[in-house]
């Protein structure tokens, strides 16, 4: 076994915190006190970047996004909004001379203008029903924005005449998604003409289509591009219909020609993924994202590169056992600059156009989110366990990296934060795993602790040196527990064998790797083994269910948020079939019927003996509620001491600021009443 201490923590920290004793434990309170970086843009003269910051306000139940500008190279960041309201999707102008942005009135979003200063605003676009993104052609001749346009007919125009009547009917599957009924409304792309900062008439490039660009439930701007010269738009859409789009991945890129008004398709050659095109700045390359095997959203992304001289392509990753994203042209378009995850962070590398070479340019334990061009620099985004996102000035080698932005800074310099270590344990097949381990901020080795088994979602999800807003490590650790965060089977960033291992093996080897990394961990003399608990959301929640029939009573506490508990149930109801196709095997009415079925938990009630939180939203269309509900009743009809937290207004997650805070308090008054 190796062990590996660190503190991911910004310099500052070390320089200007208060004495010892001086701070406080984190508190569910002071996680949304932290401001949330966001849309980190360069200037086109690489001098200054552009961000959103969004704070939350507790009482008012809501939060607010404000601009800000620093200069690239670091110094005193500037509030440009300072408003009530929340402005979002800013962007220079190609000219750098003024900032677009997306602010609401009368409750929809519309485009304005500002100066760099944040002076001289000026609203641009006046129409109905607002958009909801925008993009500057290079050129600055057009602008392309979107807005959800009504394409198909919905009950009330079927019978105009029941105007009290609220129903939705259903012709074909993904009649909802995610957290929303289909309203018979779509995203689509216009084009219109653009002249210092007025707006033409706009032309829908997709009218009368059913379908959506950027794609739901997560596209924005990434999978929307314009040409080097102006005159073409690469846009991202799914272009299929009920059935045929649940069951399928098969996104591809689409170029419109603002002269002609001819559409074409660029990767029909595909069948899996294909997102985010980014042109080169000389106008001779599209980047792109691009998977593989068709239906499996958690396929190796690649690097691909067209020609769009000869409409060549090739494969850059070929060879590279790892996912890449977020890419980013170098100023001669010879580099292409990317994030890609590698045991359990991310990082920065570079690909050379000529030549092909990979080289990875960051390392230690964070993960960069993004990445920009600024002259001779990268500037990106970049968190880890300890520290919220904040903004990063990098070396185009890689042999600094300096942080510019310090949104945070007078909260972290008032709290404390555990340890974190990095622990390699040997799994029941022998092969080496990646285990996070978090410990208390006044962590005493003398005294004995209980411990928290994390169990991941996803599934295909990486237990990264993330910072997160609710599943947050170090207010585990603060409530004095020990946390143990496993890399098991099917998580990326260790190659695509240890990622695709966990399809149609649910119940199988990853659920022996996180017994492997809470029983190498509770070995230790400063870990109570008999208050264990095992916690996780999704396809965490999932596993939180299967250990507790399965676990041998290693557990004396259990809390599942959002899990999957009968699988024929939730193969069912939920909305992606392609998601549930790849990963389970098909519907549990074929012949034969797959294997993965005998991995649901509710098949395994039956050796439930210990204590269970249940948690769930009302709007998870991805998992619906009525996994939760059967998990809870079960555990209620064999008598075994349960809990039910339902909220009405939520999805898959939680977002609403005092929701969060309550979910917070409950998470921890079951696992005090059940482990301490």
């Amino acid at each position: 076994m190796k062990i590996t201490i660190f503190i991911a923590m910004g310099l500052f920290m070390l320089l200007s915190s208060p004495s010892k004793g001086q701070l406080k434990p984190m508190t569910p309170e002071i996680l949304w006190e932290f401001g949330r970086i966001s849309d980190v843009r360069v200037s086109p003269d690489g001098s200054t970047v552009l961000y959103g910051v969004t704070h939350y306000d507790v009482p008012k139940n809501k939060g607010v996004r404000d601009l800000f500008v620093i200069p690239a190279m670091g110094g005193d960041a500037v509030n440009l909004t300072g408003s009530d309201v929340s402005e979002s999707a800013a962007v220079w102008r190609p000219d750098g001379k003024r900032i677009g942005f997306l602010k609401p009135v009368n409750g929809k979003n519309q485009m304005f203008e500002m100066d760099p200063d944040g002076t001289n605003v000026q609203q641009i676009t006046h129409l109905d029903g607002g958009i909801t993104g925008f993009g500057y052609a290079p050129d600055m001749h057009h602008i392309y924005y979107t807005k959800r346009v009504k394409v198909h007919d919905t009950a009330a125009d079927k019978h105009p005449d029941l105007e009290k009547a609220n129903a939705y009917i259903a012709y074909d599957l993904m009649y909802r998604h995610w957290d929303r009924w289909h309203d018979g409304t779509f995203s689509h792309v216009f084009v219109a003409h653009y002249e210092d900062g007025k707006v033409g008439a706009g032309k829908d490039i997709m009218e009368g289509e059913p379908w959506d660009s950027p794609l739901p439930p997560f596209g924005g701007s990434a999978q929307i591009a314009w040409s080097a010269n102006g005159r073409q738009l690469a846009y991202v859409a799914k272009k299929k219909m009920g059935l045929e789009w649940t069951t399928s991945t098969n996104a591809d890129i689409y170029l419109y020609n603002v002269e002609t008004g001819e559409t074409s398709n660029l990767t029909p050659f595909n069948e899996g993924y294909d997102r985010n095109p980014v042109f080169s700045p000389d106008g001779r390359y599209m980047a792109w994202e691009s998977m593989a095997t068709p239906g499996f959203e958690s396929d190796k992304n690649r690097i691909m590169v067209m020609d769009l001289n000869t409409g060549k392509y090739r494969d850059y990753s070929a060879g590279f056992d790892q996912s890449s994203g977020n890419f980013a042209w170098s100023a001669d378009s010879r580099t292409l600059y990317f994030v890609s995850g590698t045991n359990a962070t991310y990082q920065l590398y570079s690909v050379s156009i000529e030549s092909g070479q990979i080289r990875q340019l960051t390392e230690g334990h964070h993960n960069y989110q993004s990445v920009a061009v600024a002259g001779n620099h990268l500037v990106a985004q970049r968190m880890s366990m300890s520290m919220p996102a904040e903004i990063f000035l990098v070396d185009k080698e890689g042999e600094a990296a300096i942080q510019i932005s310090f949104v945070n800074r007078d909260i972290l310099d008032r709290i404390s934060m555990g340890r974190v270590e990095e622990r390699w344990v040997t799994t029941t097949d022998n092969k080496e795993m990646l285990v996070w381990v978090i410990y208390p901020p006044n962590f005493d080795p003398s005294k004995k602790y209980p411990a928290l088994l994390y169990c991941g979602g996803g599934p295909q999800s990486a237990v990264s040196q993330f910072f997160s807003y609710r599943w947050n490590f170090q207010i585990m650790a603060a409530n004095d527990y020990i946390v143990v965060a496993p890399n098991r089977r099917g998580l990326p960033t260790f190659g695509q064998e240890w990622n695709d291992q966990i399809s149609l093996d649910y119940g199988g080897q990853n659920m022996k790797d996180y017994l492997s990394a809470i029983d190498d961990v509770k070995q230790e003399p400063f870990v109570d083994d008999e208050r264990l608990g095992a916690v996780g959301a999704s396809y965490g929640g999932y596993s939180v269910f299967w250990l507790a029939g399965n676990h041998d009573k290693r557990f004396s506490a259990f809390i599942s948020h959002c899990g999957l508990f009968n699988l024929e149930s939730w193969y069912g109801t939920t909305e992606e079939m392609f998601f549930a196709n790849h990963d389970i095997g098909g519907g549990y009415w074929e012949d034969p019927r797959p294997h993965s079925y005998d991995f649901s938990p509710h098949l395994h009630v039956d050796r439930w003996d210990t204590p269970m939180l249940v948690i769930h939203g009302a709007k998870d269309y991805r998992v619906p509620y009525a996994e939760g509900l059967q998990a809870f009743n079960a555990a209620q009809l064999q008598g075994i001491p349960s809990r039910l937290l339902f909220f009405p207004e939520e999805n898959h997650w939680v977002l609403q600021p005092q929701n969060g805070i309550l979910w917070q308090r409950e998470f921890f008054r079951w696992l005090d009443e059940w482990l301490k």
